[in-house]
């Protein structure tokens, strides 16, 4: 029968992978890439998939992808693909949805489903076979073995004449398989088969028939009226009634005694189960009765052996008393002496025990007492026979007090087992969830069950073996071991508790109650296991006061083997807690200092108000002003955190305004290092120029960095990128940081990654992560971001999954969804747009700029120096009025440069494979859209657009495009309207004027244009009338490069764009003269 896991839904799709991959796959299903797909069963609730997905171009991928579903509705997808990304990539996701609309679902049954049944149901059960066609005929006959039939198969027909064909002989494997279908063979015929070759030991070859399988297999041949005894010519055997076994002995000449196994009628007992008959004289085959055994007993009992003359007396005696019920007759009559009946006294012996491993363990057995004779508890059976001083005594029994007795120690949730070999049952105390339940069930059962019992009458004995023993627990105190006070992030707690003079660590004696118990469901007293056979007691009440916090702080991977538990300084507030919870009453030991900043943290009263760094170029908003206040939280009470604001809202400002105030205030003695990709070093540069200029900044970026290195010491910021950060390493970790800033932090997501690595191994005195997106696919994520920058605040990886990941991905635990809410919410400040959009401007401009990569850069140098020279021989023939093509020319070819090599058709250009600024957008746009932006592009190129669109499609984004060949401009535009997809790419020409794109609430300005009106009647089609959000526009620029300069020169003087297009009738030359020009065409 074949599995499969429940209907796929895309929501289980989705909840596997990233968005961005989930988008790229969603798309390359729906144009059809994936090429092949095959299933194939695996176990129940999973499922494997074989697939060839076509990539971007000509490239094939396969996959194998397991799916498994879960009783808690929760479906476990692991793709892996022959792609470059491996895992739960874009194929994998495009093969699941093929998957998903091919799998079936359950159809509706046919209307005809209920006449159909009725049909088979009065239809003959095993239709006659008709004269002239050929039917299987089985041929019963006897073994060597005794009860035991097998069966030979032969084809043959009726005869009009009456009686059967001679027939053909065949095989087992001629029908009884479903892929061989020949005509005489029915599917009762295949059912036999099957049951027969399932017993046989040999293949095909065996055809004995035996046991549970021969039972059904005999009984399903006489049922068909197709077997006969012997051959065709023999009796048919047909079901016959029930006949009843009659066992009894017979004696020989030499007064040996044989067991035979009478039949009324007479028959010939098969050796099958249950037991059947043959009647070969009258063609019958049926079930025995009389036969109150089991299978092997009756076994037995076809192959059971003569007692000798010798013998018979002792047989028959222990027959009587071993098996005082069976049908089984003795062969000898025996004297039997029936004792009254009388009430039965419970007999408890206790004892330690041990298993072959070597585990030790205490139990008690239970017996009854009757006349002065001990019995077992089992059989459970009325009488008991026993055999004594040559007296055969049967003993009545009251099964009712016994089970009485038995309920008795059941009630008090000890858990009976029979005993291997034996009749007894012994009764031990089970761990339902720690042991300390075990031993609280035995002392209860010691100090009051058995004193009541043995009142009552019942009689113990206790073995020397059984070493139970409680104690009591002293005074106790509690000690903290801080190894550095100077801020290392770690510290020891411990308790010890006062045993009979001895220091007993308190913390590895309750760690299973840690575990498994909730502060609330404390039994009334704590029976905690100290080894050999010892067990502690604590009152509830004693313990309570500390257990709660104890209970959050606990981590057995935490716990010392000096009994200690080591803890993060940033629980130190729960020192303050123990005091208060204990009023006091705590004797303690060591770590003042620390004790001291946990009240700190205990009484923390809010964040205080700082004012802004007085260097600052900027005032701060008051979201922004609240933010420089956490900072400064966090450093005064050295701890670590991640500034998640959304994009745009000024995380790097916010950042440098802090620094800024430790360097006003004297606390920055070392270099500062920021650690962010590529495309934003030239952010941090400038907003730093711009924003703090008091902070001496080092970029340590491209090939000459190295020369910079012994530079680190005298800046106050040092700026580095992640791909760079494993490769400076050994540089870099010589220095000691007074802060490490990580922005775009998700970067070290995998916390396996080299940078990440690296990350964690720098010596800092704060860490500091900045981040739209603390987690975008798992909490796993958001584990690595904590650990980086608060070590211990969420526990090792496999701690985080078991306590936090687990429970909350795929239990849907809202408890522990909330526990790690509060636990994170002190050290992480995240703040919408549209929470601060009070605050915000109506429109926010905000420029990136990114650095030319080396190939890029070679490429815009070389086309300058061409360019320049071709408009100094033209100005210098022509003029610079009468040059007017030929400068634009050349300010068109180094703003193609910018954007992308692939807009220039010159043969060096087709050779340059990077563009520093798409991927400045693709490192912006994800997260744009994470967060829900609806976003218009602007370029003047729109060839530039076609090539946005590639990489859109490649990362899952949706987009609509309204370009100079747009057809259906209204459909379009619509797309972007109704919020189909979130991202709107629109040329100069096609739509820089005349649309209404309130929708809209980012704009993005690929390309700076010569005319800043023209620019800003782009930003109005977001930015205008019914606008009821705020608007970032971002501009993108490459650094020290003509769009820079454009720019630069749009701020000085706003007649440069007429100057260059001559939109006014001024002479050209009048408004660009040879400096503008010169600082336009000057080299990076």
């Amino acid at each position: 029968m074949k599995h499969s896991p429940r209907k796929l839904k895309r929501g289980d799709i989705r909840s596997n992978t990233d968005a961005a991959s989930y988008s790229r796959g969603l798309r390359y299903f729906q144009q059809g890439h994936v090429s092949s797909l095959s299933t194939e069963d695996s176990r129940a609730n999973m499922v494997i998939l074989h697939s060839v997905v076509r990539g971007s171009g000509t490239q094939v991928y396969k996959q194998e992808i397991y799916i498994e579903s879960f009783d808690d509705g929760y479906t476990d997808i692991e793709g892996d693909c022959s792609c470059p990304e491996g895992f739960n990539c874009k194929h994998v996701v495009a093969a699941c949805l093929a998957f998903q609309s091919n799998t079936p679902t359950d159809d509706a049954e046919p209307a005809s489903k209920a006449l159909s049944w009725l049909d088979a149901f009065t239809r003959d059960e095993q239709p006659a076979p008709q004269p002239g066609n050929e039917f299987i005929a089985y041929l019963l006959q006897p073994t060597s073995e005794a009860g035991v039939l097998e069966v030979r198969f032969v084809v043959t027909r009726l005869l009009k004449r009456g009686g059967l064909g001679k027939g053909r002989s065949i095989q087992l494997y001629n029908f009884a398989e479903d892929y061989l279908s020949p005509g005489y063979a029915t599917d009762e015929d295949r059912a036999i088969g099957r049951l027969i070759a399932a017993q046989a030991s040999h293949a095909w070859q065996q055809t004995a028939l035996r046991g549970e399988l021969g039972a059904l297999a005999l009984r399903r041949i006489a049922a068909s009226g197709r077997g006969f005894w012997q051959g065709t010519g023999g009796p048919q055997l047909l079901p016959g009634a029930a006949r009843e076994l009659q066992p009894h002995w017979q004696g020989d000449a030499n007064g040996d005694e044989r067991l035979s196994l009478d039949i009324q009628p007479a028959a010939l007992p098969l050796r099958t189960w249950p037991p059947l008959y043959l009647d070969p004289q009258n063609g019958e085959l049926g079930p025995l009765q009389g036969t109150d055994v089991n299978e092997n007993q009756w076994n037995l009992l076809l192959d059971a052996p003569p007692v000798s003359a010798a013998e018979a007396e002792k047989f028959s005696r222990r027959l009587v008393t071993s098996l005082p019920d069976t049908p089984l007759p003795p062969p000898r009559t025996l004297a039997v002496e029936e004792l009254p009946a009388t009430p039965p006294v419970p007999r408890l012996r206790l004892s330690g025990e041990q298993t072959p491993e070597g585990h030790h363990y205490h139990q008690m057995r239970l017996r009854f007492g009757y006349h002065g004779h001990t019995l077992p508890v089992l059989p459970a059976a009325p009488l008991s026979t026993l055999d004594q001083n040559d007296r055969i005594l049967r003993i009545p029994r009251d099964l009712e007090a016994e089970s009485v007795a038995v309920e008795t120690l059941l009630d008090l949730g000890f858990v009976g087992v029979q005993q291997e070999n034996n009749r007894d049952v012994v009764f031990i105390s089970p761990v339902e969830t720690t042991l300390m339940d075990s031993a609280a069930r035995w002392e209860r059962f010691l100090d009051e069950t058995l004193p009541a019992l043995q009142a009552e009458g019942w009689q113990v004995d206790m073995d020397p073996s059984f070493q139970l023993r409680f104690v009591d627990a002293g005074d106790w105190q509690a000690g903290v071991d801080d190894e550095d006070d100077s801020g290392n992030a770690w510290f020891n707690l411990h308790f010890d508790l006062d045993v009979d003079g001895q220091a007993v660590p308190l913390l590895p004696l309750i760690s299973e109650l840690l575990s498994h118990y909730e502060p609330d469901d404390l039994p009334e007293t704590l029976t905690l296991p100290m080894g050999d056979h010892q067990y502690l007691r604590i009152p509830r009440e004693r313990v309570q006061p500390v257990y709660q916090v104890l209970y959050e702080l606990f981590d057995r991977d935490t716990l010392d083997d000096d009994g200690s538990l080591r803890l993060s300084r940033l629980e130190a507030a729960r020192l303050a807690e123990l005091d208060e919870e204990t009023g006091g009453r705590l004797q303690w030991q060591g770590g003042e200092a620390l004790r001291q900043l946990g009240r700190k943290l205990k009484d923390f009263q809010g964040i205080a108000t700082v004012k802004p760094p007085k260097g600052l170029e900027v005032g701060l908003r008051h979201y922004q002003q609240q933010g420089l206040e956490w900072l400064q939280f966090l450093r005064e009470y050295q701890l670590g955190g991640i500034l998640a604001d959304d994009m745009g809202l000024g995380k790097t400002v916010q950042t440098l305004a802090h620094l800024l105030l430790e360097k006003e205030q004297g606390r920055l003695d070392r270099p500062c290092l920021i650690v962010a990709p590529t495309s934003l070093m030239s952010n941090w540069r400038r907003e730093a120029e711009q924003f703090a200029p008091a902070l001496k900044v080092l970029v340590l970026q491209g090939l000459d960095r190295h020369t910079h290195f012994d530079e680190i010491g005298d800046h106050d910021l040092v700026l580095t990128t992640y791909p760079l950060l494993p490769r400076d390493a050994d540089t870099l970790l010589q220095h000691r940081y007074h802060y490490l800033v990580l922005d775009e932090a998700q970067t070290i997501k995998n916390p396996r990654a080299k940078a990440a690595r690296v990350v964690r191994q720098i010596d800092t005195r704060h860490r500091l992560c900045l981040t739209g997106t603390p987690m975008e696919n798992h909490l796993g994520e958001l584990w690595a971001l904590f650990d980086a920058t608060l070590p211990g605040l969420l526990g090792d990886e496999a701690t985080f999954r078991r306590r936090f990941r687990t429970p909350i991905e795929k239990h849907g635990d809202e408890q522990q969804r909330q526990r790690l809410a509060r636990r994170v919410a002190p050290f992480m400040l995240r703040r919408r747009k549209d929470e601060v959009a009070a605050e915000l401007p109506a429109k926010t401009e905000i420029i990136r700029s990114v650095r030319l990569g080396s190939a890029q850069a070679t490429l815009y140098e070389s086309i300058r120096l061409s360019m320049e020279k071709r408009v100094r021989e033209a100005i210098a023939a022509k003029g610079l009025a009468r040059s007017h093509i030929t400068v634009l020319d050349a300010l068109l070819k180094l703003r193609q440069v910018c954007c992308d090599p692939a807009l220039l058709s010159l043969p060096q250009a087709k050779k340059v494979r990077e563009s520093a600024k798409l991927e400045l957008l693709m490192d912006l746009l994800p997260e744009m859209v994470e967060e829900g932006r609806r976003i218009l592009l602007f370029s003047a190129f729109a060839k530039m657009l076609g090539l946005i669109e590639k990489r859109l499609d490649e990362a899952g984004i949706g987009y609509s495009k309204l370009t100079g060949q747009t057809r259906k401009r209204d459909q379009a535009i619509e797309r972007f309207r109704s919020g189909e997809v979130p991202v709107f790419l629109i040329s100069l020409k096609a739509g820089g004027v005349g649309l209404n794109l309130t929708e809209a609430d980012t704009v993005i300005h690929y390309d700076p244009w010569w005319n800043p009106a023209a620019e800003n009647q782009a930003t109005d089609r977001a930015h205008r009338i019914g606008q009821d959000k705020a608007v970032f526009v971002y501009k993108l620029l490459t650094e020290n490069t003509v769009e820079e300069r454009i720019i630069a020169m749009q701020e000085r003087k706003q007649s440069l764009a007429d100057g260059v297009y001559g939109r006014d009738e001024q002479d050209p030359a009048s408004t660009l003269d040879a400096e503008m020009l010169q600082e336009l065409l000057a080299p990076l």
